[in-house]
């Protein structure tokens, strides 16, 4: 199922023997939009409290109704992982330790559609926006980021301003992000738009903006997205249409909808 981002903050996380914390942020990979990491806050757990990461690898499963997370781990696991500063890039270097940590196989040597920590097999963004991202790796700058950061970037059409990101729109299964939530209040009054990652043309770190290859005006013609309505099937099949782009199912071989849980 689609979920939105935003509404998954302050879920409660709990270990196999006892809670652990709450979500509070989330980091994804800039490359293939997935979301690699939950931040979770144990303030109020343990006396040193800290954030921690946790990776989809070990959710035990989710309860949607009460808003809870549970993890296939115990707290001391979870306690004792590798220390992170999130006043600093998650390096590589970092993540290395944290899947040794776990005794995982990182996700950056084994992806594969039906791994959730393994990204889809398809172009994330646009080849001029990769061009962009390749001299960032080359000089060794992480290549995750935090959702937070990047809600509130703006976001430009090929004419002009939209608005700036909101949210995002992710496959609770995969943990893909299926699409950024543009908030276009500042531009015309009362909408919010749907934009699929691979319609990015580039994005600009520096300057905190997102440029789309599409004009103000399709965008603002565009099926409007009710952010107290889950993204069903119907939907993205209207969009896709409207936009006359190829939907991301049928490229990943799965033309069934997504379950509803």
């Amino acid at each position: 199922m689609l979920r939105s981002l935003k509404a998954l903050e302050d879920y409660q996380v709990s270990a196999i023997d006892g809670g652990v914390g709450k979500v509070i942020d989330f980091f994804f990979d800039d490359e293939h939009w997935n979301v690699r990491y939950l931040v979770v806050d144990t303030s109020g757990f343990w006396e040193a409290s800290h954030e921690v990461l946790i990776a989809p690898n070990a959710f035990k499963g989710a309860d949607w109704q009460s808003e809870r997370i549970s993890l296939n781990l115990t707290q001391e696991k979870v306690r004792n992982s590798p220390p992170v500063d999130l006043a600093k890039p998650v390096s590589r270097q970092y993540e290395q330790e944290y899947y040794q940590y776990y005794n995982w196989p990182n996700y950056w040597e084994f992806r594969s559609v039906s791994d959730p920590m393994g990204g889809v097999a398809m172009p994330a963004v646009t080849a001029a926006a990769a061009a962009a991202i390749a001299p960032r790796k080359a000089g060794g700058d992480p290549h995750l980021r935090s959702a937070r950061e990047v809600g509130g970037y703006g976001i430009h059409g090929t004419d002009g301003d939209l608005g700036h990101v909101r949210d995002f729109v992710i496959d609770d299964e995969s943990w893909s992000i299926r699409y950024l939530v543009v908030d276009t209040s500042n531009w015309w009054f009362g909408k919010s738009v749907l934009v699929a990652p691979r319609w990015i043309d580039r994005i600009d770190w520096n300057s905190h903006t997102v440029a789309v290859n599409l004009p103000r005006e399709v965008i603002k013609s565009s099926p409007e997205w009710n952010p107290d309505e889950p993204v069903n099937r119907e939907y993205e099949v209207r969009l896709y249409d409207y936009y006359g782009r190829p939907a991301y199912w049928i490229d990943e071989g799965n033309d069934k909808p997504p379950s509803n849980k």
